[in-house]
């Protein structure tokens, strides 16, 4: 009875479900806090983790998305979108206990193996999950509800995972400081509670209502779907920009944790806070790129968000001069705003112009396509991004400027070029690359990046002049979350 679905659903059911949904989704963002990102990387180096390690850790997730594509014939088989979902979100959320025993049970060396081997597992269950739950969604929720509940549902997560992720970081320092030789143990204990949270989603997702899935004809062979749009040259040209971006993007993005807590010697706290205030602009500006892309075009906006996001990782580079000096911390809190306006730019667009450049009845296979390149590309970059800094490790490039005169020599050092230097400005110039593809994208409605940007400073000035302690702090949040559900989905 529980995986039985239904070919109506009473207005009653649909809310009741939409409640359960918005609670799975602030218990999930839960685990994931506690389980990713920094605190993954974190846990990795603890156990003597390379950095052609920490790219393998970051390169899995994205590889295992392209079971996506086999997983559509699965559930087109089971016909149980729910079951398809608690299945394997129940298989990959109890793969977490093995991470939470490796320090007990495994040494280091050993221990990496299993964390690398369990990420895998976890990753290619969640990658059916959330398959089988984009086509689950898109049949519970009304559509004219669509952007209101995913606008509630993301700032409820979204809060959610800015106040744990601090909370948990000053756990992690204060349990450092109080019991260094343990200081492995404290990552267990969030895995652990992340694992609460994630059972906790599966109990409500449990008590979610399934529509019948509609019945098909068969249709295209999955190898064809996915073929199909790079015989069209437009949009070849786009894909060709994606895959360079997200390559360059993944390249740099997974191993900033690791350059801060290793090579400036950072807390666990103030990384930590670093992200938030990133994530903090990415949401505040958010609105304003949306309005700008409605304006004119999303490959304007790119235009403009793209380069902005290449300059704050060369920007990198100078955080040592050659090693951490007065401007280091100043220069990462501006490295993390600007990153975060940014992001918030990139995100929308390119999600926004896959869509509106995929031909009308074709989306499935043109965003496929899309979704197959930048999965391939983000896996990728990752490990290779791993092997350049390894590589890099004892070597150096230093540009100096000398003055010479009959009483003195002075020589100023401009570029002190080193290890995760030469990485950064690697990743740099694939961006410019990809930035460069991006010019040969035809999109109806481009302006010029001077306009982009004079809109952007006059949207900006408006909201500021909207900041009051009611109505400019309503404006603030009212981003259209719709956009960003609708890259989730993808």
């Amino acid at each position: 009875m529980v995986f039985r679905a239904k070919d109506f659903l009473t207005e009653e059911e649909i809310d009741r479900g939409l409640q359960s949904v918005i609670r799975d989704g602030i218990a999930t963002s839960a685990m994931v806090t506690l389980t990713g990102g920094i605190f993954l990387v974190a846990f990795a180096l603890q156990l003597g983790a390379s950095n052609t390690v920490i790219g393998l850790l970051a390169a899995i997730p994205p590889l295992a998305n392209l079971l996506q594509i086999p997983a559509i014939a699965v559930i087109e088989r089971i016909r149980s979108r729910k079951l398809v979902v608690l299945a394997a979100s129940s298989a990959g959320r109890l793969i977490w206990l093995a991470i939470v025993l490796i320090p007990f049970v495994f040494s280091p060396r050993v221990g990496l193996i299993v964390l690398i081997a369990s990420i895998a597992a976890y990753a290619s269950f969640s990658a059916v999950s959330h398959c089988s739950w984009n086509s689950w969604m898109r049949d519970l929720i009304p559509q004219e509800r669509l952007g209101a509940f995913f606008a509630r549902r993301m700032s409820f997560s979204t809060g959610m995972a800015l106040a744990l992720s601090v909370i948990a970081g000053y756990f992690i320092d204060y349990w450092g400081n109080t019991r260094p030789e343990e200081s492995i143990y404290a990552y267990s204990i969030l895995f652990f509670l992340g694992i609460v949270g994630g059972a906790a989603g599966i109990y409500f997702i449990a008590r979610t209502p399934e529509p019948r899935m509609a019945v098909t004809d068969g249709g295209q062979k999955i190898l064809d779907v996915i073929m199909q749009p790079f015989k069209d040259l437009e949009f070849r040209q786009l894909i060709a920009f994606l895959g360079s971006w997200s390559f360059a993007v993944n390249l740099a993005a997974p191993f900033f944790t690791v350059y801060m807590l290793q090579r400036l010697g950072l807390d666990m706290s103030a990384v930590i806070l670093l992200g938030v205030l990133s994530q903090i602009m990415n949401i505040a500006l958010f609105r304003t790129w949306g309005k700008l892309s409605d304006r004119f075009s999303n490959k304007s906006v790119l235009a403009v968000a793209g380069p902005l996001f290449m300059i704050t990782i060369f920007a990198w580079t100078f955080t040592t001069l050659p090693d951490v000096y007065i401007l280091t911390i100043p220069l990462l809190i501006a490295i993390h705003i600007v990153m975060g306006i940014s992001l918030a730019g990139v995100s929308l667009a390119s999600g926004n112009i896959s869509l509106r450049l995929a031909p009308q009845g074709q989306a499935t296979s043109y965003l496929g396509a899309t979704t197959f390149v930048n999965s391939l590309a983000a896996g990728i970059a990752p490990i290779l991004g791993g092997i350049f800094v390894d590589f890099f490790v004892e070597r150096e490039l230093i540009w100096t400027l000398v003055y010479r005169s009959p009483e003195q020599q002075l020589a100023f050092v401009t570029l002190d070029l080193q290890q995760w230097d030469f990485f950064f400005f690697i990743a740099f110039l694939i961006g410019l690359y990809s930035l460069h593809r991006l010019a040969l994208v035809r999109e109806e409605g481009e302006a010029k990046e001077r306009i982009v940007v004079d809109e952007l400073f006059a949207e900006v000035k408006r909201e500021m002049r909207n900041f009051s302690p009611a109505g400019g702090l309503r404006e603030m949040v009212k981003f259209p979350f719709s956009t960003l559900k609708d890259q989730k989905k993808r």
